[in-house]
């Protein structure tokens, strides 16, 4: 089933209200270039970001995303648990996730406000479960499904996750992302800040000739 008809099936509640996105990001293959154009700074990390890792962490990595970019969910399932263990588990970098939505744009938004709806400390479950099934939801077409999987490990009822998309608070949060990204020179998905600086691309080898350098000493 392709991505329209997807889209055709999707409403969780008809709450959520994302009209205003300003851009939609592309999906961009591995090799993706750094934009050439002059760009604001990425935005310091605040207690308003979904944070992994030890807050003390000497390195920030910084990762614009989207639950319905089928390369961010490859880095997510495949390149993120090598990842994870070598850099966020021994304290090394504690891992930053922001919203990039990309097309079918109403499907992006929505699931990624259901993860701005989680539990604290229950983010990175919804959004692993988002891209774990990304997959599988594009290939039934259920949308509502895969919300609903995500509410499940999201630590919070369906009830509270449907009147926390309605708080137009929520809207306004996921837009403060979009718009900062753009700013920043972000024009697909994923892509990846090492304590500010955009990354060529998003594989491992990449990221950590990025990283490493910043932890010599330590």
């Amino acid at each position: 089933m392709t991505m329209k008809t997807l889209w055709r099936t999707l409403p969780l509640t008809a709450a959520l209200t994302l009209a205003a996105l300003p851009v939609v990001a592309a999906e961009t293959s591995p090799t993706a270039a750094t934009a050439t154009t002059t760009v604001a700074a990425v935005p310091a990390v605040t207690a308003a970001d979904r944070v992994l890792g030890r807050a003390d962490a000497p390195v920030t990595v910084i990762e614009y995303a989207s639950f319905t970019c089928s390369h961010c969910a490859d880095w997510t399932n495949d390149v993120l648990p090598t990842f994870k263990a070598r850099y966020i588990d021994t304290g090394k970098v504690k891992l930053v996730f922001r919203d990039m939505p990309t097309q079918p744009a109403q499907i992006a938004a929505t699931a990624a406000a259901i993860g701005r709806c989680a539990a604290p400390g229950r983010f990175f479950d919804v959004a692993h479960h988002f891209m774990a099934g990304q997959a599988a939801a594009f290939a039934s077409g259920n949308a509502r499904q895969w919300y609903m999987g995500a509410i499940g490990v999201s630590g919070r009822t369906q009830a509270q996750v449907e009147a926390c998309l309605a708080d137009p608070a929520t809207g306004q949060a996921l837009q403060h992302d979009i718009e900062t990204a753009v700013a920043a020179g972000v024009d697909g998905t994923p892509t990846f800040f090492v304590n500010g600086r955009r990354t060529l691309d998003h594989s491992l080898e990449t990221l950590s000739a990025a990283i490493d350098p910043l932890l010599k000493g330590r």
